[in-house]
């Protein structure tokens, strides 16, 4: 069974079945038992046609649902009777779908999981057993955003902001369960790129791969955090960082810079150098400066502070560090780090210590836990 192939074929599917007249919750339902019956029945008898067989059966899914539910009936009427086979139109709809699923009604949670369900061509228990959560939670999530994107027109060109936004949020996912979703938001932006001529989507899919070419080396063989500096550069991909590199080059030259390309220029920085030590800390932080002004975010404004204690001396990024809201995401473990790196082993140890308290996750607490222990064995000697 070509598992690829359905997923590539899904939107496709689902957005003929809209253009003909049944609404996007329906339509989604009757594409994803089109699906099923794919697994059953294609090991042994695979279409000529997959797209179009796939149309066939998920537009007679739809039209039984409908004759059997009485609240149905007068759109039943309005729909036209099924067509006859043959092959399926070759208007793609994709695009659409990537606009519907990162709707602005629905939040961000909502909108991941039917963008991996609609466009993605993921089973509801897979996308469930990636975000670790119950099967029947995940199906009320996708019902509730089905629910609210329905009826919804597309008379308007669709926000490239907010699709990229849901792309990115699936991406930092990672990996967990049966789905790769790091590896799934990369296709998902590739189709998005070579659909629209737009360099903040080539800036998403270079930053996605910069970052995925590093995968392999962030963690030990203990499942523990491997920090960029410590990493074993020669497990990094260098086809992936080459082809980051290139789309990225590409999207610069159209000097229309957008927080996903100044990102991935900052990631082609740290790629770029042969050792943690090689750093050009000057130009990273040149381009925080940069994404700073796109965004005006204060993580990027945290990351800056790092850069700036790593090109400027730890100093000089505490004191970058101390204009900034102290309750943020990681502040403790960044002030733990410079005070580090000032030889200040008493106050980076109990920071990184109370770090680990306000850690996300158990690998991360390990983490800080563990650089709180060296220090203070150190300071012991």
């Amino acid at each position: 069974m070509d598992e690829a192939l359905l997923r590539s074929l899904t939107p496709s599917v689902l957005g003929i079945l809209v253009r003909r007249g049944a609404d996007f919750a329906a339509a989604e339902d009757a594409v994803q038992e089109a699906l099923v019956e794919a697994v059953r029945v294609w090991p042994t008898d695979i279409p000529r046609d997959p797209k179009g067989w796939l149309v066939t059966v998920a537009w007679r899914r739809f039209l039984d649902a409908a004759r059997a539910n009485a609240a149905r009936r007068r759109r039943e009427d309005r729909v036209e009777e099924e067509p006859a086979p043959g092959p399926a139109p070759a208007v793609d709809d994709t695009l659409q779908l990537y606009f519907l699923c990162a709707h602005p009604s629905l939040t961000p949670a909502s909108a991941v999981a039917l963008t991996l369900r609609a466009v993605g061509g993921l089973t509801t228990r897979q996308i469930a057993r990636a975000y670790l959560v119950p099967e029947a939670t995940m199906a009320q999530r996708i019902s509730r955003a089905k629910r609210t994107v329905s009826g919804v027109r597309f008379d308007r060109p669709g926000d490239v902001a907010t699709v990229l936004r849901v792309l990115y949020l699936v991406f930092n996912e990672g990996y967990s369960g049966d789905v790769d979703l790091a590896a799934e938001a990369i296709r998902l932006t590739r189709q998005l790129a070579a659909r629209i001529d737009h360099p903040e989507a080539a800036g998403l899919l270079a930053l996605m791969l910069l970052h995925h070419a590093r995968r392999a080396a962030r963690t030990a063989s203990d499942g523990s955090l491997v920090p960029l500096a410590e990493q074993d550069r020669g497990r990094w991909d260098t086809a992936l960082i080459a082809e980051g590199v290139g789309i990225l080059q590409a999207a610069l030259a159209r000097d229309r810079l957008g927080e996903f390309q100044a990102q991935a220029a900052i990631a082609a920085l740290h790629a770029d150098a042969p050792t943690a030590e090689e750093t050009d800390w000057v130009q990273i932080v040149e381009w925080y400066d940069e994404l700073a002004r796109l965004t005006d975010s204060p993580i990027v404004r945290l990351n800056r502070a790092v850069a700036v204690g790593e090109a400027d001396g730890p100093r000089a990024g505490l004191e970058a560090l101390a204009a900034l809201d102290a309750s943020l995401p990681r502040h403790t473990a960044v002030a733990a780090y410079l005070h580090e790196r000032d030889g200040d082993l008493a106050t980076a140890a109990r920071l990184y210590a109370e770090a680990a308290h306000k850690a996300p996750d158990l690998a991360e607490r390990d983490h800080l836990t563990r650089q709180a222990a060296r220090l203070n064995a150190r300071r012991r000697r």
